[in-house]
């Protein structure tokens, strides 16, 4: 009895995760008739959209990640000074939607862009070039982390026997680094190409006429109301991403324990080396915020490129054109996400990690990792096919639940990995005083991962304020979010505006960014 609430709430979640992951996606498969896969497979549009998105995937993840690796690589491995601050600066790309990345693109190298107009010089932005760039701007950060944190668990001790096996560097390099982060490699490639694949927010301003399957897909869904083509094209978006997930659960699985660091990695004093560093990561910071400092540029100019001088007529036609409504919808909806989803992804962290591994408790552990496999694209049309006419239909809150769905196993994996590294014996020491696992948790468990709750909740704020890939089938004109203005703005040449909402955006996540850091440092 003392235990019952405890599993009540298991249960109601086990439940609600079914009904917001498993569901919808089952519904999204339901709706599929063979008239419509014969429709979508045998249009002349198909495989050139195919193409095209297999294309520029392959091209920007492989761009993406070798330079994630190189600069990973180079900060983990230099002296410089302010790792962190350059760490936080080059995840700065994380913070504005994917559509800004492509819309920043269009307004530096567009045909009007102001790079174009300043040099006179024409790239052909739109179609390959235009996505594969902008892809590489909104993917980047993901995998710069994934190899930053595997760098910084790096033994020493290892590379100390390889020098005094006389092995040079290039052959420490190929022999010792590149086996080690092996794993990381192929978790940032997977990571990379699903998010790459599944999005249509850069292609969707820099493609032109070069179509792929998520433009397809949304131009489809809100154009032409079209659900039953979406869902086969949703169904092919998925597939990728199931692989992925399926590998990395497979190599999860085979990983095992990894081995303890016995010695930090000892960095030699090179000053030319680390100068060279400074130069390529000034480099590469100024080219991956070009689209930031477009935005800034632009927010405040009176009308591009006919008068560049300053002016505040954007931030008042932006308010007269009910801009307030829609910053209000996102920080609500924002607000809620980060709520609600790190109180849910932490309890069933806690359910599964501290509980024996029964069948309930395996069950909400594969339902937790599964929304890594959806793409939030494939889930925001398969939550409009499942609750459409309930209602929740057309509301703030159907927002909210997609987006703690979409973004749920990241948090819930932060959670899990804390929960696991404290002693087993916890659990039976508190049974044998009486104590229940509810009080166990907001007692001992909480207030000893306060870091990590804040860090949760700051990843679930972000995200929610940045998506449009799993809100933009469900909104109408009442709840429509702050990012899903951009791509409106643009299609009333309203370029400024873009640039002001896309700085609206960055700076809203930047302070709570901000705060949390704070935060956790005090904590």
């Amino acid at each position: 009895m003392r235990n019952k609430t405890f599993k009540i709430t298991k249960y109601v979640l086990l439940v609600y995760m079914l009904v917001t992951v498993a569901y919808p996606i089952l519904r999204l498969f339901a709706t599929i008739r063979g008239e419509h896969i014969a429709d979508i497979f045998t249009s002349a549009q198909f495989l050139p959209m195919l193409k095209n998105s297999v294309v520029t995937t392959l091209i920007a993840t492989a761009i993406s990640v070798l330079l994630a690796f190189f600069l990973a690589f180079a900060i983990n491995r230099s002296r410089i000074r302010f790792k962190s601050v350059w760490v936080v600066l080059f995840t700065l790309p994380m913070l504005i939607p994917s559509i800004s990345h492509g819309m920043g693109l269009v307004l530096l190298f567009g045909d009007n862009g102001m790079i174009t107009n300043l040099l006179g010089l024409n790239i052909g932005l739109y179609g390959y070039p235009g996505i594969i760039m902008g892809s590489v701007l909104y993917s980047f950060p993901v995998a710069f982390l994934m190899f930053y944190d595997s760098f910084r668990y790096e033994d020493y001790t290892v590379y100390e026997a390889a020098g005094v096996l006389g092995l040079s560097k290039g052959r420490q390099f190929l022999t010792i680094t590149l086996p080690n982060m092996r794993q990381t490699l192929v978790s940032a490639v997977l990571a990379v190409f699903t998010m790459v694949f599944t999005d249509y927010g850069v292609p969707l301003m820099t493609g032109g006429t070069t179509m792929t399957l998520p433009v397809y897909m949304y131009r489809e869904v809100i154009g032409m109301m079209n659900f039953s083509g979406g869902a086969v094209v949703g169904v092919i978006l998925l597939l990728p991403a199931v692989v992925a997930f399926l590998l990395d659960l497979r190599k999860s699985s085979a990983v095992g324990v990894a081995s303890t660091v016995t010695k930090p990695f000892f960095i030699e004093e090179n000053k030319g080396r680390d100068a060279l560093v400074y130069v390529v990561f000034g480099i590469s910071l100024f080219l991956l915020c070009l689209p930031i400092f477009a935005f800034i540029c632009l927010s405040f100019v009176k009308q591009y490129p006919i008068d560049m001088s300053f002016s505040l007529d954007n931030v008042k036609k932006l308010l007269s054109g009910g801009v307030g409504m829609y910053i209000l919808n996102s920080l609500a909806v924002a607000l809620l996400t980060s709520l609600v989803g790190t109180a849910l992804s932490y309890f069933a962290a806690y359910a599964t990690a501290r509980s024996p591994r029964r069948v309930s408790e395996k069950l909400l552990h594969f339902i937790s990792m599964l929304p890594l496999a959806i793409p939030g694209v494939v889930l925001g049309l398969s939550f409009a096919i499942s609750f459409n006419g309930m209602p929740l239909y057309g509301t703030i809150f159907i927002l909210v639940i997609v987006n703690i769905v979409h973004f749920f196993s990241s948090p819930y994996l932060l959670a899990y990995n804390s929960l696991t590294k404290f002693n087993p014996n916890l659990e039976d020491v508190a049974e044998s005083l009486g104590i229940s696992k509810m009080r166990m948790l907001t007692a001992v468990y909480l207030p000893a991962t306060v870091p990590t709750v804040i860090e949760m909740y700051s990843y679930y704020f972000v995200n929610a304020m940045i998506t449009i890939s799993a809100v933009s089938f469900l909104v109408n004109f009442r709840t429509t979010t702050l990012s899903l203005m951009i791509p409106q703005l643009e299609t009333q040449s309203f370029i400024e505006g873009t640039a002001l909402v896309s700085l609206m955006i960055l700076f809203a996540n930047l302070a709570v960014k901000g705060i949390a850091f704070i935060v956790k440092r005090k904590s």
